[in-house]
């Protein structure tokens, strides 16, 4: 089969992936999720304060009646059709009661068995985290003296099936003892009296959750692998990957490094596209004339050739850019301490944890497919490569045009 006859089939088949998928793929690639950032702290003796931000769309849909007089604020005609942060803001101080009703009894603070009584504060403000419009609300709870406090987050999901997920980014300066942790559906506690070991095992658990819930950051994984030809290729390029992604990260959770999610969103969809087709041009390119018997085969270091070395280059340098979105996904806002650097690392564990799980089993099976029919292999890798090509390309257009 000649190189125009393998480009027109990969043209072909990625056209009906693009008709049929394309329009369904969603612009985020991490599902209907959410995230709440909490910071609590101490407002004086018996008295401790919390700073909220909720995704303002989800926070009227779930706060909304639906017999409130306001029509921006009914079930059947939810406020989220708002765009303008002023009416945004207005809407919410016009209905401060019912965002009170929702949000006070599914975010609590006790100590001990003690109930601390919560009130919602006046001061609203509109803010703006990864392109989404959020609600900065404070939470004032008046706490009876205990050794120790226990927060309790069951903010979204709701009946209403708007959002499948909520992870709280939850920052904290109380009961002499700092830092930040993580809640969800599983784990919606957390005690000041918490262990280290414990807070630990929730970052490991959030990082692997965080990979294995990105489809972006799987699809580019993909890419790594199928266009891998040998095994040492695909370790040096997932080793290249994973020290490039955790300079950025580290650098980006500690606020050393700041890049806005409109460059990094739609970069990282790129990228996938760019590892998707270097295989597909590989895969397309005609068979090279076979080498004479006695001559030596030319390799760098590590055994990769010029073209490997230039594909290490740029999965290293699209490392550094999905670094910074693990770190956008994380969303900690608290000075650097070593507390801080440790649970970021084992956050970071637990994305390299996933990815050598899925090397572990992908390649392996791709290598046995090669061996025993290495034509079905070839046109299993081309179809998987354009499918992460036009996922990727898909996604560059939704986040540049979001």
């Amino acid at each position: 089969m000649t190189r125009l006859q393998r480009a027109l089939r990969l043209a072909w088949l990625a056209l009906v992936v693009a008709l049929v998928g394309g329009p369904g793929l969603p612009a985020s690639a991490h599902g209907f999720t959410s995230v709440v950032y909490a910071d609590l702290s101490s407002g004086g003796p018996g008295v401790a304060e919390v700073s909220l931000e909720l995704e303002y769309d989800l926070l009227v849909v779930s706060a909304a009646r639906p017999d409130s007089d306001d029509p921006h604020f009914q079930k059947k005609t939810p406020a989220y059709s708002v765009t303008e942060p002023a009416e945004q803001h207005a809407i919410v101080m016009r209905h401060l009661d019912e965002v009170a009703a929702y949000v006070v009894p599914r975010f609590r603070l006790t100590t001990g068995d003690r109930e601390c009584t919560a009130t919602l504060g006046d001061e609203v403000a509109m803010i703006e985290r990864d392109a989404t419009p959020y609600v900065d609300l404070t939470l004032s709870f008046d706490c009876p003296l205990g050794e120790a406090h226990t927060v309790s987050s069951h903010l979204f999901p709701d009946p209403e099936g708007y959002v499948t997920g909520t992870t709280t980014i939850l920052a904290y300066d109380l009961d002499l003892t700092s830092g930040s942790t993580v809640l969800d559906a599983e784990h919606p506690t957390f005690s000041t009296a918490q262990a280290p070991l414990e807070r630990l095992g929730l970052f490991f658990r959030l990082g692997a959750e965080h990979l294995l819930t990105g489809i972006d950051h799987i699809l580019f994984l993909v890419a790594l692998i199928v266009g891998s030809r040998r095994l040492r290729e695909v370790v040096v390029a997932a080793t290249t990957f994973t020290l490039a992604h955790s300079v950025t990260f580290i650098l980006a959770a500690t606020g050393l490094v700041v890049a806005p999610p409109a460059l990094v969103e739609p970069t990282i969809a790129l990228s996938i596209a760019v590892v998707g087709a270097w295989y597909l041009w590989r895969f397309a390119a005609p068979a090279p004339a076979p080498a004479p018997a006695l001559a030596p085969v030319r390799r760098g270091p590590l055994g990769l050739d010029r073209s490997g070395w230039l594909r290490v280059g740029v999965v290293f340098l699209f490392g550094l850019v999905h670094g910074l979105g693990f770190a956008s996904a994380l969303g900690i806002d608290e000075p650097w301490s070593w507390r801080l650097l440790w649970s970021l690392l084992v956050f970071n564990l637990g994305i390299e944890a996933v990815q050598l799980a899925i090397i572990a089993v992908a390649y392996p099976l791709l290598a046995l497919l090669r061996r025993r029919s290495p034509r079905v292999a070839m046109w299993t890798s081309a179809g998987l490569a354009v499918v992460v090509t036009v996922a990727g390309l898909v996604w560059f257009v939704q986040r540049i045009v979001a």
